[in-house]
């Protein structure tokens, strides 16, 4: 048998199709590159390009068995991406109509002193859930949603890379996501 990096493409794709995990491993190698300068050109988040790579190789594993090895992978891989670039611009626009109609519900809405009381309590959950975050990442989101700096300021004030704040902030946003729930997490970034 031959090396496994020398072998093509549709060999490797048949071998796939038979659950072969050396061959899934070849093919991430071979494609995962192009297909995130691909994806990046498309989404311009780098960390975002490479979730919808991530998920395009995690949907080729779990459809091993339906390839058809005949139709070449890069056109499956290629095909399999855009629908995730569709579903994640599709994503954005659904999180920026939910945004908008909340903001505008908000300046409509008349503020009654239950709806103080529930603002407070509300802000209190999150005050406390962002005291939970690690020192540097509480740090870097306070300066960014309570001060308002932008990822440029906060890098140079703390004497790091503008990649590095993003990131932080990203992750501070997941994890309160992820603690708070849906309607909180749109609350805490039309707010802060």
């Amino acid at each position: 048998m031959a090396q496994p990096q020398s072998l093509t493409d549709h060999e490797l794709t048949v071998l796939l199709s038979e659950g072969d995990s050396t061959a899934y491993t070849i093919l991430y190698e071979r494609y995962f590159g192009v297909l995130y300068l691909h994806a990046r050109k498309k989404i311009r988040d780098s960390e975002e390009a490479r979730d919808a790579v991530q998920d395009t190789f995690i949907s080729l594993w779990k459809n091993k068995l339906n390839i058809d090895a005949s139709k070449g992978i890069a056109p499956y891989l290629y095909t399999s991406l855009r629908n995730r670039i569709i579903d994640f611009f599709a994503k954005q626009d659904i999180n920026s109509r939910y945004i908008s109609s909340f903001s505008e519900f908000d300046k409509e809405t008349y503020c009654t002193t239950d709806h103080l009381i529930r603002e407070k309590q509300l802000i209190e959950i999150i005050d406390k859930e962002i005291s939970g975050l690690p020192p540097r990442m509480k740090e870097i989101f306070g300066l960014s949603r309570k001060e308002h700096l932008s990822h440029k300021e906060i890098a140079e004030q703390l004497g790091l890379s503008e990649h590095t704040v993003r990131t932080q902030v990203k992750q501070a946003l997941r994890l309160l996501r992820n603690r708070l729930g849906f309607l909180l997490y749109l609350y805490l970034i039309t707010r802060y």
